[in-house]
Formats: structure tokens, C-alpha cells, sequence
């Protein structure tokens, strides 16, 4: 089964220091400023687009990223609340297309297009090992 084409959801937060730039630099001569990571925007329209799939995994399934194609197109202050949202358009072959959007209090800060796949939580964990073992 799948979502019906259009099917939305969202997911906010308020940025903190962790969301911030300059979180994400690991030394302060990265130069990184003190406004909403493109990395946490990202992630915050990763999980409205998750939120989208939900629905319909079933047990030991997780939807995960596969490709973003974002524009961020204005920064974002701390303390400011930001709103992701992703819109299902469809499927291209087994990935799952999202149109998603990210605003702030000022109106639109970035938007672009993200695919998600459905997979086994096991699959995944066993081929991540697999990749560096410990």
C-alpha cells in the first residue's frame, strides 16, 4: 500500500543551539554562523516526509532517505519556530517522491524535493556493520 498522492505532514521545531550553524562546525574557525543549520532543516523535512510513511510500514520496516534536493533560501534565527512540510507526489520505481517545504515566522526558508525507501530495520543494520566493523 501507499500514501495517496497528496497526502502531507509536517514537523516543527524551535531552533536551539544544537539546530544553529555553528553546532554543526567542529571548530570555530569553520567559520559557520549563528543562524539554522541547512543539515537540521533537512533533517526536520526528512521527518515530515517520514511521518508521511508511517502509516504504512509494518513490523521491522523503517522508511529512510535516499536523495534530498534542497534549496535553503533564508536563515533562521534561535529561538524562532520553523515548520517542515512534505507532500506525497509518487513513487519512481521503489523510492517514495516528496515535495517539501520549510518556513519560519518570515515565510518560506527553503523547499525542494526528497525520495524515501522502505527497508527491513535488520537488512539495514546488518549491511551497516558490514560496512565498519567494530
Amino acid at each position: 500500500m501507499n500514501p495517496e498522492i497528496g497526502a502531507e505532514a509536517s514537523a516543527e521545531l524551535v531552533v536551539s543551539e544544537p539546530d544553529l550553524a555553528t553546532f554543526v562546525g567542529q571548530r570555530t574557525t569553520d567559520g559557520f554562523p549563528p543562524v539554522f543549520a541547512t543539515a537540521r532543516m533537512v533533517a526536520l523535512m526528512e521527518l515530515a516526509a517520514s511521518r508521511v510513511l508511517h502509516p504504512f510500514l509494518t513490523d521491522g520496516q523503517v522508511s529512510v532517505g535516499v536523495t534530498v534536493d534542497i534549496a535553503h533560501t533564508a536563515a533562521t534565527p534561535r529561538g524562532a519556530s520553523v515548520v517542515a512540510e512534505a507532500r506525497f507526489t509518487g513513487t519512481e520505481g521503489k523510492f517514495y517522491v516528496f515535495d517539501v517545504v520549510a518556513r519560519d515566522p518570515g515565510g518560506e526558508i527553503g523547499r525542494g524535493t526528497h525520495k524515501r525507501a522502505i527497508v527491513s530495520i535488520d537488512r539495514l543494520v546488518t549491511g551497516a556493520s558490514r560496512r565498519c566493523p567494530t
